[in-house]
């Protein structure tokens, strides 16, 4: 059974662009311009999940990213997934303001493909003990492998019912009762299957799945959450106690599936 069979819809599915990347050796589904949805690696290679401990400042970190990747003889467009911590949630326009300093790093990176970012990424606010200023989380990258699973890194997406970033858009705005939580969870896993399904993959695939919210999820993780997940539900949920990066958006997944996870020191 495929994963467009498994969970509600709020929207008709939509076919998402797929784009080779042979420099980095994986695939990914087009996204908007700071990121791409979700990366798979190509087989013979496997995507790695690294962390850091403790967080360095954003731009700091791009430099130990590039350390790393040199140390395993690995191309900079090997990078797939980047997560980043903010100070606090932005508004649309300080956001997009973010955005742009990150996108022309990685273009200077050589890292786009016929001008698409292709790497997927996650960006949220701690909130508590938050960050002092952006810093970086962790980061996902492509190795040679005879791993025969499929490893991937879906991007972090909130509840909006297009690509358009815009109040509009976004599901139950302002509404964080268990009814407007609710819809905004199916959203988003919704938004989930949708990036999994481009990529040819399924739940049975996952090995994390983590949420973004400082609203009560505790009823939903029985009747909502965990239920979508299927297989994945096995592995659990991680809840990281952050907002999503735009202010009024209050729901926020990401999912990888990934054999090896390492911690670096920042």
């Amino acid at each position: 059974m495929s994963v467009a069979a498994l969970a509600p819809r709020s929207a008709p599915s939509q076919e998402i662009p797929v784009i080779d990347n042979p420099k980095g050796n994986f695939k990914f589904v087009k996204g908007s311009g700071p990121y791409s949805s979700g990366a798979a690696a190509h087989d013979g290679y496997e995507v790695v999940h690294a962390i850091f401990n403790p967080l360095p400042e954003l731009w700091d970190a791009f430099d130990i990213i590039e350390g790393h990747l040199k140390s395993l003889n690995r191309p900079l467009n090997a990078l797939c997934g980047m997560e980043l911590r903010i100070p606090e949630a932005l508004s649309i326009e300080g956001f997009n303001e973010f955005n742009q300093p990150y996108i022309d790093r990685l273009k200077a990176w050589g890292t786009h493909v016929d001008g698409l970012n292709p790497v997927a990424r996650t960006n949220v606010a701690i909130a508590v003990n938050p960050v002092p200023a952006p810093s970086v989380y962790g980061f996902s990258y492509t190795i040679p492998s005879d791993y025969k699973r499929k490893t991937f890194v879906i991007a972090g997406a909130g509840e909006l019912r297009s690509s358009k970033l815009a109040g509009s858009e976004i599901v139950s705005r302002g509404d964080t009762s268990t009814t407007g939580m609710r819809a905004k969870a199916r959203q988003v896993l919704s938004i989930m299957d949708r990036r999994l399904e481009a990529l040819g993959l399924t739940h049975a695939d996952i090995t994390q799945s983590n949420v973004y919210t400082v609203f009560d999820i505790a009823e939903l993780m029985e009747s909502t959450i965990m239920p979508a997940l299927h297989e994945a539900a096995r592995h659990g949920v991680r809840w990281h106690f952050a907002r999503p990066p735009v202010i009024e958006i209050d729901y926020e997944m990401d999912m990888r599936g990934v054999r090896s996870e390492i911690t670096l020191a920042g």
